[in-house]
């Protein structure tokens, strides 16, 4: 048997490929500060960041945002257009209080924070990226940051996104991003980085809010 080719193409995700993508996710983010103080469980939080990725990709991503995988890789964009519809209804937020236990207060106030802290402007969101620990050094993270970043491009809008991982953030800037402000999370939380990328500058004003910080 032909064993297939690792590709690094990005192409569209869809609700089929959740098992595959929730997987992957939870190994991109077995060591995330953000992950990992939500789910204390070392080596044994595996299954709860699947069900976690699982859920925020079938109920929000999925079906209202821009998503994107190669074989190692996934990520989820927001466009303008779909923000309101990705904040997490009733269910979605049982859901994920269901498999955070005792951390979905330090969750909900995550959330709350990271709200305040969002752009006010129109603009794509980052909400996820992550490659499999396996395929580093492949490329997929890099060409799944790059086909969405052409398309907040050619709609003239810059991006956002939150990192927990001060390991990330000379990676990002190597796509333009920069750093907008640092806040630590409530509860004693890890600290959380604000970047942007292009567009015009910020600007103070109304604006559609986002569903909370995600990895």
């Amino acid at each position: 048997m032909t064993r297939m080719s690792i590709t690094n193409t990005p192409q569209a995700a869809t609700l089929d490929d959740a098992p595959e993508i929730s997987r992957t996710l939870a190994r991109a983010f077995a060591d995330d500060p953000m992950m990992g103080w939500f789910f204390p469980g070392g080596a044994s939080r595996e299954p709860d960041l699947v069900r976690y990725f699982t859920t925020i990709f079938t109920r929000q991503y999925g079906r209202h945002g821009v998503c994107e995988r190669t074989a190692s890789a996934a990520a989820f964009w927001v466009a303008p257009e779909g923000q309101e519809k990705t904040v997490p209804d009733a269910g979605t937020v049982a859901e994920l209080e269901e498999i955070l236990g005792d951390r979905a207060p330090l969750f909900r106030d995550a959330v709350a924070a990271a709200a305040e802290q969002g752009p006010k402007e129109p603009h794509w969101y980052l909400a996820v990226v992550g490659a499999d620990p396996a395929a580093r050094g492949q490329g997929h993270g890099a060409a799944l940051l790059r086909s969405g970043l052409a398309k907040a491009d050619a709609a003239g809008l810059p991006v956002y996104l939150e990192s927990s991982k001060p390991d990330n953030l000379p990676f990002y800037e190597h796509f333009g991003f920069t750093v907008l402000g640092e806040a630590a999370l409530p509860g004693g939380g890890p600290a959380l980085w604000v970047m942007r990328r292009g567009g015009a500058p910020p600007r103070r004003g109304g604006g559609a809010s986002r569903g909370g910080p995600q990895p």
